[in-house]
């Protein structure tokens, strides 16, 4: 079982950043991919990123690369996501997930999930 709680979410402004964590539980982190997915209100929980578990590579859906880094600390069994040029189109819940050996944008393939930290970018 892995426990995941995010934290660092809250209310911004656009362009502004904010970093997000996400804290994992269990002896095995090294050894599961983390995403990074987003949901806003009225609209399906999507891909944002991801890394491997060794952190040698990462996944970024378009609309946020060049703005967003995912990274890893292993050794703190914690997951970053980096969050830089905000939009309001940012806004949304922000979850944090773990999946066993590969990534993938997928959010289906994930088996444990976080409660979800907001983010809100105001205009």
């Amino acid at each position: 079982q892995v426990m995941l709680v995010e934290s660092g979410g809250g209310l911004v402004q656009a362009g502004d950043s904010l970093r997000l964590s996400c804290a994992a539980s269990g002896r095995t982190f090294s050894r599961y991919a983390m995403g990074w997915f987003r949901q806003a209100p009225g609209k399906e929980r999507e891909f944002v990123s991801a890394i491997r578990p060794s952190g040698s590579n990462t996944l970024y859906a378009d609309s946020v690369k060049g703005r967003f880094t995912i990274s890893r600390d292993n050794g703190k069994n914690m997951v970053f996501l980096q969050m830089n040029r905000l939009k309001p189109e940012d806004t949304a819940v922000y979850y944090c997930a773990s999946r066993f050996n590969e990534f993938s944008r997928n959010a289906g393939l994930y088996d444990y999930w976080g409660q979800g930290t907001q983010v809100t970018v105001s205009s």
